[in-house]
């Protein structure tokens, strides 16, 4: 059996690390370089680091950052936010990432999944998916969660994948920030429909909400902000009730 991750994400914006609720009112949660360092440090199995005003200002995702937090870590990080074609992830990677994140530009345009996938390999491709439940259906957003479109979340998931994405990032906006739990239901279905690694977003708020997205899903990865920025869960005390818990992670 293959171990779960625990990822911790950062949200960037203006060069800090930023956490709300539902997408909306941000909050300062620190520099991102140093919490990179400290969550790698605590055994963080990856990081992704999303630069959540990139494709809503119209601007690319910050070299530096990526350079800096290259020069900090060393565990593989993902890095998202204002990718539009394949000479922005060129140069990501070049920068260190051992990942991209799409999200807006691949809905707009599908076929940048197959160009990156091409170009990079499937491994490269992570596929962000916002999603928010909207009469009766679970519909993606776009623009860090501001623009709502028709596009159905567990069929687009399903071309993404078809199309080369390598793994899915799935957020429930509804559930984002909330401390409540995860999407179970949601992250269930999508699980039992796709190949590829699906990581949990939205909604962790205790040590039991991981043990139970893990046990009752099967996806492959759980990541979580707020409560690993303000120390309310401490990675190695995670990983030990996951393992008291009969799930596999990585020590």
């Amino acid at each position: 059996m293959l171990a779960k991750r625990i990822i911790p994400c950062l949200d960037v914006k203006d060069g800090r690390t930023v956490k709300g609720v539902n997408f909306v009112d941000l909050q300062d949660a620190g520099d991102p370089v140093e919490l990179a360092w400290q969550y790698s440090q605590q055994g963080a199995d990856e990081l992704v680091f999303l630069d959540i005003t990139a494709t809503h200002e119209g601007r690319k995702t910050t070299i530096e950052l990526v350079k800096s937090v290259a020069r900090q870590v060393n565990i593989p990080f993902t890095i998202g936010g204002g990718i539009n074609e394949l000479k922005d992830a060129d140069a990501l990677l070049a920068a260190g990432a051992d990942k991209i994140s799409i999200n807006s530009a691949a809905v707009r345009n599908p076929s940048l999944i197959d160009e990156l996938a091409r170009s990079f390999g499937s491994q490269f491709v992570v596929i962000a998916v916002d999603t928010r439940f909207v009469e009766d259906r679970n519909l993606v957003h776009l623009r860090g969660g501001r623009e709502q479109t028709d596009v159905i979340t567990e069929e687009w998931i399903k071309e993404a994948e078809s199309r080369g994405a390598g793994e899915i990032l799935l957020t429930s906006m509804d559930h984002d920030g909330t401390k409540n739990g995860f999407d179970k239901g949601l992250l269930k279905r999508i699980n039992d429909a796709v190949r590829i690694p699906l990581i949990a977003s939205g909604g962790a708020g205790n040590k039991q909400h991981f043990v139970d997205v893990f046990q009752e899903t099967g996806v492959d990865a759980a990541l979580a902000a707020s409560v690993f920025h303000y120390g309310e869960i401490l990675i190695p005390d995670l990983k030990e009730t996951l393992q008291q818990n009969h799930i596999v992670v990585r020590s």
